[in-house]
């Protein structure tokens, strides 16, 4: 069977046979079904159809391995509390079979991952969308987890990406009008001033983390970057997700700030601008709207100033 294909400079050899080796090891009743990667796996995981009702995730590197672990402790948790589907963890694996990191089992949660045109009403999407975010911040943070040190803990300040930043757009010099890129990156660093109590946020609601179904948006998967942080972190799919109407009828509902979206606006760009030469080179599939994404970014910046 061929290898998933590599992302990362230290990531492990993962295919569908490693899967089929690790459920005999460990659940053998698991074992006989069929298992087939999605293509939409992210860049941290590497997810795997077992069956018509499971899903086994993999990381892909020692620096993702643990998110099933604080899944198995949260998820339960949170999901009482929001208003869409949330995975629901199964099983703990354990490193095995040539493989080194602990694993999951989940269950398996039907749809496809989100496109804006799949919608039946992408205004009602965005709402429910803000719906799901502020029920997500009303939960209580006790004991919850806080973000790293690491720049790319999403819900953190925005000053530690600024050296990354502007190294990834000195080699893109010639691709965007830099001048305006560094006005924009200016304007949110001097809106990163969050000083409110830390809420929980998913940190990653991209496309590939949200499921729709019948036209409607019916889950949000991979909480992976889920933390008691700055709720800025949220507001990403304001760009990731929206745009016109859907855009504005998401921050009506999300009711944002201007200094929140601001600064939510500089992590989208600077996540965006650092991934561009970081992924050319290891994407096999690389994204062709990268640009149009951060023109669109730009745009919405020369609007709201």
């Amino acid at each position: 069977m061929s290898k998933v294909a590599k992302l990362h400079d230290d990531e492990v050899e993962i295919d569908a046979e490693l899967v089929a080796r690790l459920l005999a090891e460990q659940f053998p009743d698991w074992a006989d079904a069929p298992i087939e990667v999605v293509a939409s796996s992210g860049t941290d995981n590497v997810t795997f159809r077992v069956g018509e009702d499971l899903a086994a995730r993999l990381p892909r590197t020692v620096s993702t391995q643990g998110q099933v672990e604080e899944d198995l402790t949260w998820l339960p948790r949170l999901a009482p509390h929001l208003p869409l589907a949330v995975p629901e963890p199964l099983a703990l694996g354990e490193p095995g079979a040539g493989y080194p990191f602990t694993w999951g089992v989940y269950r398996w949660l039907d749809g496809e991952a989100f496109e804006l045109d799949q919608l039946a009403d992408p205004n009602a999407a965005a709402r429910d969308l803000a719906e799901f975010i502020r029920a997500l911040q009303a939960v209580d943070t006790t004991g919850a987890p806080v973000p790293s040190d690491d720049p790319f803990s999403r819900g953190t300040p925005l000053k530690p990406r600024d050296a990354m930043f502007r190294e990834a757009l000195d080699q893109l010099r010639d691709e965007f009008d830099t001048e305006l890129v560094l006005e924009a990156w200016d304007a949110s660093l001097a809106a990163d001033t969050y000083s409110g109590p830390p809420v929980w946020v998913h940190g990653d609601l991209m496309s590939g983390n949200l499921l729709v179904a019948d036209g409607n948006l019916s889950a949000v998967i991979d909480f992976g970057t889920a933390r008691a942080a700055d709720p800025a972190a949220d507001v990403l799919p304001a760009w990731w997700l929206f745009e016109g109407d859907s855009r504005q009828a998401f921050r009506d509902a999300l009711q944002v700030d201007r200094t929140t979206w601001t600064r939510a606006r500089g992590w989208a760009l600077s996540l965006s601008m650092i991934a561009i030469p970081y992924y050319r080179t290891r994407r096999p599939d690389p994204n062709p709207g990268e640009h149009p994404f951060i023109t669109d970014l730009l745009t919405d910046f020369k609007a709201d100033r």
